[in-house]
């Protein structure tokens, strides 16, 4: 070789030398080994070996230079003496220690001590027992390895080795991958690993001989590693893999993978596809792990195809006396989650035990209620935030929290019994991966003053195109106690949405081709989208780190109506979270094409006035501008008196400037901001200055030729007011009162432009004055204080319409136009198939009569109302429950026949029309709901409130009661009785059926008058006695021709007379814009002052078949908990809405 060419390769070489000394990635914030961890690994390496039994063998793991432990034999007897005496006053806790070791000495788990020299180290272990909080009478017998002798104890001189422990939250988050799913165990895994013989004199222990309590103490020692030990799950870990290792060449690298990735020390979760490949895994495992006398039993899965391949012996404990075939599959704990076999839900557990309401005591509720995937976050963050509330000012642990605060801890211990009836599907989606064709993880962020969130959901698309999305899991953080601004607490939620993608994306083991991120915050997309600006230190480090995993093109906005996360820092009462859209995601998610809703780049929001971004400084910044103030920035300002002191402030400074005193005896100097600059004549300056802009802006001919002593000219707006300039060189009018012995503001008012922002301000500052009161009162306020604002009757009512304050006060409902009638009130079905029904009472009755004493009852009536023909039905019920309705509805059809439809106002049918019931769930409307599908009924609610809706059956009800009264003047003071009732109903509806239903003809030769009762009778009005003679055959011949006759005769009248009288609208005529989510609302409540109706928030429309929205869906946040509501229309104020572009909606 050339030696040039040598030296030039060194040369190359050392132009490279240090170019990757400062490059980054993504393993350099992981955590790594230390020194102690790798000497660990190298104990285990070279010492780990297999017995004749094919039993691991492992050593202590001492560490390199360490103490010599001192004779502790004295202090463990005692401690076991005092062990001794527990156990004799608890014959319960007595016979499961004795059960346990003897487990213990038959499972050759401890053997007989030898007898040691002196000069021996040895190490004697106190025992204690410890139950599962879970398994109640399950003892686990503990030696306690980190008891101290003179300062040193066993655990002190081992080394704990490296945490080669999956992380639980990769394995749950892989465990959710595919539909067959599975979980078992490896039976006592530390035991399953003996220890060195050497090392065995360091695991002595006091016990009695042959584990009989009447004989002798003796030591003896543990042969397997020992839960108390801290490098015993290392150990049991480390020996594992290497059997998983040593039989990968023969059960396949899956099974390996398997042991490696899907274990969480001894328990195993794990899902496939298919059922096949769970029981072939399941078994290989099983196979290769018994080379090491390692036994995986205790298996649970949600296939029962995978469970029989299996034999009892091997199933979870309360899986091995099931009938697989028949029993159900009963529930699991899966790494401390609760599995729903049979449904493959996840579902929750509520600790019931009554805690001492201390810090300590709301401390353990809450963190007993156990959510490593964060699925009821928006639930457990309101604990948090309670207890932070609740323990601000406490110190101490156990100190009773201030009793005012309790009922607020009691209500939230309770809700949390919404959560057992909460499922959460285990598989993110419902096909088998083989059918996945694209996968994308979708995050979204959001914060509040109390707390930040993140929540990610998979999106799955099919072969079909068709999108499945799934919850994965979500995180929330309370925010600092110390202030911090809304926008930093944003960026820090979008810090947290990229670590939860991080982890995601590493943990789940699926192909993720794109991950998304959406917030509500422009601010931070625009943090995120810059390139130019310069953040002081905290939002550029934040920034930082979001690009450095991120591209600002993976971000987008979404409405905070659209954001899931919202729901987890402004938490939700757990018997609502199901009702929202933190399970689901937003619905844009299940669209297959780009998910995003907003745009994707975004500037910075007023970066001249944020906080957070470092101002830009010029040396010299020349710039040339007119001094003529211009107008157009009178319409930042809102208010008339915040725009007057604006103008007042630049009077001031101005004066600073042109002042003629000496620099040191001047007040004020230069750009400042003080109280002097609002004196009385300032403010009159400051007003003067604005009018003489707008004017010279909007009329500058008019001033022109005012000033050369000229009218105005003809096609002038102004010229029948006959304008003036004073000596200010205001114009003002002129007009006909000079003689007037009135104010001269009232009598020469300033011309004000109509059209102008300003004047928007003025009349909202008067308006102001005079407490919102209408437009003859503002417009009087305004001549009063000498302004004349041109078109002001149609300027000031504008205002007045659009102003909040006054939609509050007298704005009225949005009624829509009325609704077409519904196809049930136009067909010709038999009487009854559709009907409208009401509860209508109650009544008192008299049951029982004895010696003089009256034993009385309430009674309610049923009305049925044909919707049809109009007819009625009217049963009568005992009481307002489930069961009375149903013999009510089972009487109604055994006389009327079956119904398709019912129809019925939410309100009142069950539980609102008698005031003894206000509680809608006093009514168990599943049981009516059963026996409806039963009977192959639908039912359609009408919305709460909206009685409107319900007027076919609520005018019958109306003309009922007037028919009720009139009985019942007629009867007098007789006490009623059931038996009365009945028979006044049944008249009444007789007196309802027979009523005309269209005017009445004045035709003496039609004497057919349509009525109900004519259809349900097949009786004519009118009844002519039979002539001729007849036999018994015409009356088979004729019958069904007489019956059918008069059905033709109602039908054919009812359409030519009945039904054109429903054609017009009797109010409600005209169309209305509609209102739209988002639009802020007044709900009414006619229970309480219309100053004290709630304030709610559209969330989402239900529009009609017309296109016009008639009910809607509001959001009321009351004291931190938001409930939505289902009202009508009517029954909602519009206050504000932000479709609208007016700059007069205040």
């Amino acid at each position: 070789m050339d030696p040039s060419s040598e030296d030039h390769a060194c040369d190359g070489e050392r132009d490279h030398l240090g170019c990757t000394v400062f490059h980054r990635s993504r393993e350099d914030n992981k955590v790594a080994m230390s020194i102690e961890d790798r000497l660990f690994l190298e104990i285990m390496n070279q010492g780990m070996t297999k017995d004749k039994s094919k039993s691991w063998v492992a050593p202590l793991p001492f560490r390199p230079k360490r103490q010599r432990l001192p004779d502790n034999k004295e202090l463990v007897y005692n401690r076991f003496i005092s062990l001794k005496h527990k156990l004799q006053k608890t014959p319960e806790m007595k016979e499961h220690f004795f059960t346990f070791m003897e487990r213990i000495f038959q499972n050759n788990h401890a053997e007989m001590a030898p007898a040691l020299r002196d000069s021996e180290e040895r190490w004697y272990l106190p025992t204690f027992g410890v139950y599962h909080p879970k398994k109640p009478g399950q003892i686990r017998v503990v030696f306690d390895s980190s008891a101290r002798c003179k300062g040193l104890s066993l655990n002190d001189v081992l080394l704990s080795g490296p945490d080669l422990n999956n992380r639980l939250l990769e394995v749950l988050l892989r465990f959710r991958k595919d539909s067959i799913a599975f979980m078992a165990d490896i039976q006592q895994m530390f035991h399953c690993f003996l220890v060195k013989e050497e090392h065995r004199n360091y695991l002595r222990f006091f016990w009695y001989r042959n584990n009989d309590p009447n004989e002798d103490i003796v030591e003896y020692r543990m042969r397997v590693h020992i839960f108390g030990n801290s490098p015993s799950p290392a150990v049991a870990i480390y020996g594992l893999r290497l059997s998983a290792q040593e039989g990968e060449a023969k059960y396949g690298s899956d099974a390996r993978s398997f042991v490696e990735k899907d274990f969480y020390v001894d328990d195993c979760l794990k899902s496939t596809p298919t059922n096949e490949s769970a029981i072939s895994l399941l078994k290989r495992t099983q196979e290769m792990l018994a080379l090491s006398n390692l036994r995986l039993h205790k298996i649970a899965s949600n296939s029962r195809e995978l469970m029989e391949a299996f034999s009892n012996q091997d199933h979870a404990s309360d899986l091995k006396d099931l009938d697989l075939d028949t029993d159900s599959l009963p529930m699991q704990r899966s790494l401390g989650l609760l599995w729903d076999l049979k449904a493959d839900t996840f579902t929750f557990q509520i600790n019931k035990e009554e805690k001492p309401f201390t810090r300590r005591g709301v401390l353990s509720t809450i963190n007993s209620l156990y959510d490593p995937l964060g699925f009821v976050t928006p639930v457990t963050i309101q604990g948090k935030i309670m207890l932070r509330d609740l323990t601000t000012e406490m110190s101490d642990w156990d100190d009773p929290l201030p009793t005012e605060k309790k009922d607020l801890w009691t209500s939230w211990k309770k809700s949390l019994e919404a959560l057992t009836s909460l499922h959460v599907t285990r598989p993110y989606a419902s096909i088998p991966s083989t059918e996945v064709k694209m996968q994308k993880l979708h995050i979204f962020c959001d914060a509040s003053i109390k707390a930040i969130a993140a929540v990610a959901y998979l999106k799955t698309i099919d072969a079909k195109e068709q999108c499945h999305v799934g919850f994965v899991m979500s995180r929330a953080k309370l925010t600092p106690l110390r202030e911090h601004t809304i926008p930093r607490l944003e960026l820090c939620a979008a810090v947290l949405a990229v670590e939860l993608a991080e982890l995601i994306t590493s943990g789940m083991g699926l192909e993720i081709e794109e991950v998304e991120f959406h917030t509500d915050s422009k601010v931070v997309l625009g943090y995120i989208c810059n390139e130019i600006r310069r953040f002081y230190v905290y939002v550029s480090n934040r920034v930082l780190r979001i690009r450095r995993s991120t591209s600002p093109q993976q971000w987008h906005y979404v409405p905070t109506q659209h954001n899931p996360a919202d729901y987890a820092t402004r938490s939700v009462a757990a018997c609502h979270l199901k009702a929202t859209t933190w399970f689901t995601g937003p619905a844009f998610l299940y669209r297959s094409t780009a998910c995003n809703i907003g745009c994707d780049t975004f500037e910075l929001i007023d970066p001249d006035a944020d906080e957070e971004i470092r101002p830009e400084v010029s040396v010299l910044n020349t710039v040339t501008s007119d001094r003529q103030l211009e107008s157009h920035r009178f319409s930042r300002f809102s208010t008339w008196m915040s725009l007057v002191r604006a103008i007042a402030i630049l009077i001031h400074i101005a004066k600073s400037y042109t002042s003629t005193l000496p620099v040191s005896q001047k007040p004020c100097k230069g750009w400042h901001h003080c109280k002097s600059a609002f004196t009385a004549s300032n403010l009159e300056r400051s007003k003067d200055i604005i009018i003489h802009t707008i004017q010279h802006e909007c009329y500058t001919k008019e001033i022109e030729y005012l000033r050369k002593g000229q009218t105005v000219s003809k096609d002038s707006a102004l010229r029948r007011l006959d304008p003036v300039i004073d000596q200010g060189g205001l114009m003002r009018i002129g007009g006909r009162l000079q003689e007037a012995k009135v104010d001269f503001r009232e009598k020469h008012p300033i011309v004000i432009p109509g059209h102008h922002h300003v004047a928007t301000l003025l009349i909202r500052h008067h308006h102001l004055q005079t407490k919102h009161q209408g437009r003859m009162f503002t417009e009087g306020n305004l001549r009063a204080a000498g302004l004349w604002i041109v078109g002001a009757k149609r300027r000031v009512s504008q205002v007045i319409f659009n102003c909040i304050t006054c939609r509050k006060l007298r704005g009225g409902s949005q009624n829509p136009k009325m609704a077409s009638l519904p196809a049930e009130r136009l067909s010709t079905d038999p009487p009854f198939t559709n009907v409208g029904l009401d509860v209508f009472g109650p009544w008192s009755v008299a049951t029982r009569h004895t010696r003089g004493v009256h034993t009385g009852a309430k009674r309610w009536a049923v009305m049925f109302t044909c919707m049809s023909s109009r007819a009625v039905h009217i049963e009568v019920i005992e009481s307002m429950d489930a069961s009375s309705f149903i013999n009510a509805f089972r009487r109604f059809i055994a006389i009327r026949g079956p119904v398709k439809c019912i129809r019925s106002d939410r309100g009142t049918n069950f539980v609102g029309a008698v005031k003894e019931l206000q509680i809608p769930s006093n009514l168990d409307t599943a049981k009516v709901d059963r026996y409806l599908n039963e009977q192959g009924c639908t039912w359609t609610f009408n919305p709460p409130h909206s009685s409107h809706m319900g007027g076919v059956w609520e005018r019958m009800i109306g003309i009922a009661r007037k028919i009720l009264d009139s009985i019942f003047s007629q009867v007098g003071s007789t006490r009623l009785t059931h038996e009365s009732l009945v028979t006044f109903l049944a008249e009444v509806s007789a007196i309802m059926n027979a009523r005309p239903l269209t005017t009445l003809s004045s035709d003496p030769e039609d004497l057919t008058i349509l009525t109900p009762a004519m259809l349900l009778t097949q009786k004519t009005s009118t009844l002519s006695a039979p002539s001729g003679e007849f036999t018994e055959k015409d009356l088979y011949r004729r019958q069904w021709r007489q019956v059918q006759s008069l059905s033709n005769v109602f039908w054919d009248k009812w359409r030519k007379e009945y039904v054109s009288t429903l054609q017009s609208r009797r109010k409600w005529q005209t169309n209305k814009p509609n209102i739209r989510p988002g639009d802020v609302v007044l709900m009414k409540d006619h229970q309480s002052h219309r100053n004290e109706w709630p304030l709610g928030l559209i969330t989402n429309t239900f529009p009609s078949k017309d296109g016009n929205v008639r009910k809607a869906e509001v959001k009321i946040c009351k004291l931190g908990e938001c409930k939505l509501f289902l009202r009508p229309t009517t029954e909602l104020v519009l206050l504000f809405s932000p479709e609208k572009t007016n700059s007069d909606v205040r």
